[in-house]
């Protein structure tokens, strides 16, 4: 049991390193189209420079993506290993004690960067390439296990419904995260992310972030990504450029709810976030 009475979290192993209660996973898209910065990062030395960025601002993983989430312009093979293989290389010299994941869905990408030096594959996509598990258990790296609802990869969904959103999550990430370790990928390296918003409405993701705790009772570390995203937006009617707030509160939430590793694109607030959380929970307070 830990200090305030809950199941003693299972380790979370990745690169070597063994992550803390709560860790923060900072968002460097190397796209020329991202929903959020618009491709800010999308030259090698802005997305280097990003990266150091975030290092200094308290960030334990690094996840680097080389195709927008959305629709758009179709990403080939090999354009996505153009804008993520070196940069994962030269992430991994400049960094060699941080964490490098990297935000993909093909198999083919994930050898690739497992060899340049990544300790983890992002598959937001809910394990739409069998095959990316493989990938990770032969590396020896970890996986993020994923629900995208059956959606394929950059689709949009169109009155999405479920019976139980979160029994259906539930029943999805476990299923891939045994599976993954069947393959031989660590237990101490999977994840599990319900995917806020990936296959689902407003409504499905606001569902989600209330009982994320049914999620972290499965003994599985959670994942949660829901940095300025659309659920944020709608529910407070704000643009992508005037969430920080929304997320901060819903990372409040999903750490507090035990989330274990915290997608963001605005480290130090989350950073922030994260110590008022830790002073607010510590008994020494109370």
């Amino acid at each position: 049991m830990d200090d305030r009475g809950g199941t003693v979290r299972a380790p979370v192993r990745l690169g070597g390193r063994e992550l803390g209660d709560t860790a923060i996973m900072a968002v460097v898209n190397r796209t020329p189209d991202s929903f959020y910065d618009h491709g800010a990062t999308y030259d090698f030395r802005a997305a280097l420079a990003a990266v150091d960025r975030a290092v200094v601002a308290g960030a334990d993983i690094v996840d680097i993506g080389g195709v927008k989430a959305g629709t758009g312009d179709d990403v080939s093979v090999a354009e996505e290993l153009r804008r993520v293989v070196d940069l994962v290389a030269a992430v991994r010299a400049r960094h060699p004690a941080l964490v490098i994941s990297v935000d993909t869905w093909r198999a083919e990408v994930g050898e690739r960067v497992a060899e340049a030096g990544a300790d983890l594959l992002n598959d937001t996509w809910g394990g739409v390439d069998p095959e990316l598990a493989a990938v990770a258990a032969r590396h020896g790296i970890g996986l993020v296990c994923a629900h995208a609802g059956g959606l394929p990869p950059r689709s949009r969904p169109h009155r999405v419904a479920y019976h139980d959103v979160v029994a259906d999550v539930v029943r999805h990430v476990t299923a891939e995260a045994e599976r993954a370790l069947a393959l031989g990928v660590r237990r101490e390296a999977i994840l599990i992310d319900p995917a806020h918003d990936f296959g689902k409405n407003t409504r499905h993701s606001l569902e989600l972030t209330r009982r994320l705790d049914e999620l972290v009772a499965t003994g599985w570390p959670v994942l949660v990504a829901v940095s300025n995203k659309d659920f944020i937006g709608e529910t407070l009617g704000q643009p992508i450029d005037r969430r920080g707030v929304g997320t901060m509160a819903v990372l409040g939430v999903s750490a507090w709810l035990g989330a274990r590793v915290l997608r963001v694109h605005d480290v130090a607030a989350a950073a922030r976030a994260l110590a008022a959380i830790a002073a607010l929970r510590s008994p020494t307070r109370r």
